[in-house]
């Protein structure tokens, strides 16, 4: 063991150099990166075009099928029908156009009317009416007027026939003539009559006046004057068309090869398109992806980044280096079980992460470093985890693993929050299998599948598993740290804190009056540094051997002296100064050779530092004797914690109030002021972290401390009877 210490004190001086902790974080790195290569590296398989496939094949990634989307898209878009849009105006105006012809005729034929009672009248006026006048004014006249108040359109493109017929035809015939034809018109054009139906329409049209009761001589003409009159009123919208299709291609949703796809069954052909797919979602020997080994190692960086940082910010140099190595330690192990485990994926235990023992690492290093680190591991984990153990999932990361290690890292460190008995490891343990178990059939519950009693019980079985084997590698690996590095954890305080301790006996039954002494300064100094945010429990325990030197002499000091004499009345000054100042020097030998922790053995070697004996030196210089004051001060060293600092100052606190028969309350804060006072003036802080503000805290805690214990009393009549007697 001493060899095994040497070793890693080698290697803690070693890591105080910069490139060996840079080396360190590097193997850290490296064996993360070397646990979840394999885990990150595409799958590639030999497949060739229209060749069948040995297996069924899923996806192991979920991407857009950009081609199968544009071939979506393209198909929606053809699907799009061309959008047509009926003009109503066209129908209107057609029948302005027929009734404009209609009106012209009857204008032309009124015109002729009038201009045949204008020649009337004038062949009455010149010759008393003898003059010939003609009847009416002849068609081939009254048709060129009209043709003049028609549009070259309709000129050209109806028959001389049908204005002859129409001219001919008289005014209650055109007005029925009329009539029909925009009635006829109207119901034609109310209808859509695209290009290809313009014929059809215009022999509705046709058949419609057919059948009408116009005179025959009228009816072909406004035949034709109906079938004139109709057109297309269904015409083709772009703009419309164009936003209907853009609607279309933009409904269509992305096509993706979802992540656990089937892509192509065993034993079915590989066709272009599976063989695209495949190609796609990186599973052919072409396609050469590096992504996954970037994205890993810049997974891995940004964890040493935290690591660098959390440890930067630690005060202590000699703890830093201790507390790194300690840290790379459990994690590279758990890393390296966490691979191990995940190799037994292969034989298809796809839940095989189940069983890793996630709480041992957090529960160690709770009890060993601190608990934001353990937090920090836990994380760590369950992100390598989701890697580590992605065996017979498809896609790279398996969460519900991740899920379930996260949450027991956690359970342990939260049983752990308040319990520091190592007995209580155990039960951390067994609470870490209860949550296991929950988190599992949570999982199972909210997969919605259905599972046999054989795989409930194995998952009730691993989960068991996991929490104990925590537990019992956290109570097998402690000691292992404890002793190794020397650390004093608080389970190891609380153990050594056992009154059946064999030094803390020999206190006992050797110097029962330091025992008490020492009880009454390890409550003291508990509360000034819990008060002031040092660490109390390594105070008490501390207090409880600070002073087991006095076992070798126990007559010899005061509070041991029940019923004898002083034995200093009868020693001269220099050999009771001796006696007194070796029981510090003897105390941390006595401790060295029971192989008690490093902070115990300071505390009992620096709580008097060099302070003065002032007694036995005013006795001495009292006597004649020409002495130094040096050499009636203790060898020290002094205090270089804040833990020993306050053990130094409640120890002579406790000393000097039980000195006092009836201490009042000023009496305390007085002798407490003085005594730090006498401390700071002396020199005995100077070489610990402790501030002023923080003594003051000390010297009000201390006082409230004292004022408890040393309250005043009520005399019963008993005590007084007594005090009589005794008097």
């Amino acid at each position: 063991m001493e060899k095994l210490q040497v070793q890693l004190s080698t290697i803690l001086n070693m890591l105080n150099m910069k490139v060996f902790r840079v080396l360190l974080f590097s193997l850290i790195g490296v064996i993360m990166y070397a646990a979840m290569y394999s885990n990150v590296k595409p799958e590639k398989l030999d497949l060739s075009l229209f060749s069948v496939a040995e297996q069924t094949i899923r996806s192991p990634v979920t991407i857009e099928d950009k081609e199968s989307t544009e071939d979506s898209r393209r198909d929606a878009i053809e699907q799009v029908k061309d959008v047509y849009i009926v003009k109503r105006e066209y129908t209107q105006n057609r029948v302005d156009l027929i009734t404009s012809i209609f009106g012209s005729v009857a204008e032309v034929n009124n015109e002729a009317k009038k201009a045949i009672e204008e020649k009337k009248k004038e062949a009455a006026g010149s010759d008393g009416g003898t003059r010939p006048v003609p009847v009416e004014i002849p068609v081939n006249e009254r048709l060129e007027k009209l043709k003049t108040k028609l549009t070259e359109n309709e000129t050209k493109n109806l028959s001389d026939q049908v204005f002859t017929a129409l001219l001919e035809a008289l005014p209650e015939e055109l007005s029925i003539a009329q009539d029909l034809t925009v009635t006829a018109i109207n119901n034609v054009m109310s209808s859509r009559i695209p290009a290809d139906e313009v014929e059809n329409a215009k022999k509705r049209v046709e058949e419609e006046l057919k059948y009408s009761s116009l005179d025959s001589s009228l009816r072909p003409a406004v035949i034709e004057l109906g079938r004139y009159a109709i057109v297309q009123n269904e015409f083709y919208d772009p703009q419309a068309t164009e936003e209907l299709r853009q609607q279309a291609s933009d409904g269509v949703e992305p096509v993706k090869i979802l992540e656990g796809q089937i892509l192509v069954d065993e034993g079915q052909l590989i066709s272009r398109d599976i063989y695209r797919q495949l190609q796609l979602v990186g599973l052919l020997e072409s396609e050469n992806s590096y992504r996954p080994f970037i994205g890993l190692a810049m997974m891995v960086s940004l964890v040493l980044f935290a690591l660098y940082h959390i440890f930067n910010d630690m005060k202590s140099d000699v703890k830093k280096q201790k507390y790194l190595l300690i840290f790379s330690i459990i994690f590279i192990s758990s890393i390296l079980l966490m691979k191990l485990l995940s190799l037994f994926g292969e034989l298809d235990y796809s839940e095989i992460g189940y069983l890793f023992p996630a709480a041992m690492g957090a529960m160690l290093i709770k009890i060993l470093i601190d608990e934001r680190l353990a937090l920090f591991q836990v994380a760590v984990l369950a992100i390598c985890g989701t890697i580590i153990f992605n065996e017979d999932i498809t896609g790279t990361l398996n969460v519900t693993t991740g899920i379930y290690i996260l949450a027991s890292g956690l359970a342990g460190i939260m049983f752990l929050q308040k319990q520091n008995q190592r007995s209580k490891i155990l039960q951390a343990g067994l609470f870490v299998s209860v949550v296991n178990l929950i988190v599992i059939f949570s999982i199972l519950l909210l997969r919605n599948s259905h599972y046999s009693g054989l795989e409930y019980g194995f998952f009730t079985l691993v989960a068991f598993l996991s929490g104990v084997s925590s537990a019992v590698l956290t109570i097998g690996l402690l000691p292992f740290f404890e002793a190794g590095f020397g650390i004093l954890s608080t389970l190891r305080m609380i153990e050594l804190s056992n009154p059946n301790h064999p030094l803390l006996r020999k206190i006992l039954t050797e110097a029962p009056g330091t025992y008490h002494h020492s009880v009454m300064v390890a409550n003291l100094s508990e509360a000034a540094c819990e008060a002031i945010g040092a660490n109390g429990l390594l105070a008490r325990v501390g207090c409880y051997y600070h002073d087991i030197g006095k076992t070798k002499r126990p007559q010899f000091f005061i509070e041991n002296q029940i019923n004898m004499e002083n034995p200093h009345d009868k020693l001269p000054a220099l050999t009771s100064k001796n006696i007194i100042i070796a029981h510090a020097a003897d105390g941390a030998e006595m401790l060295k050779k029971h192989k008690m922790p490093k902070e115990i053995i300071d505390i009992a070697e620096q709580h008097h530092g060099t302070t003065l004996l002032k007694f036995f030196y005013y006795k001495a210089k009292q006597s004649g004797l020409e002495v130094k004051e040096e050499d009636f001060r203790y060898p020290g060293p002094k205090p270089q914690t804040k833990e020993s600092a306050v053990v130094g100052i409640a120890d002579s606190v406790e000393a000097a109030v039980r000195s006092l028969s009836h201490p009042t309350h000023e009496q305390i804060e007085t002798l407490v002021q003085k005594i730090i006072a006498d401390r700071l003036q002396d020199g005995q802080l100077s070489e610990c972290d402790i501030t002023l503000k923080e003594l003051n805290t000390v010297s009000e805690t201390l006082c409230e401390t004292l004022k408890g214990i040393f309250h005043s009393r009520i005399e019963y009549p008993e005590m007084n009877k007594q005090k009589v007697k005794q008097a």
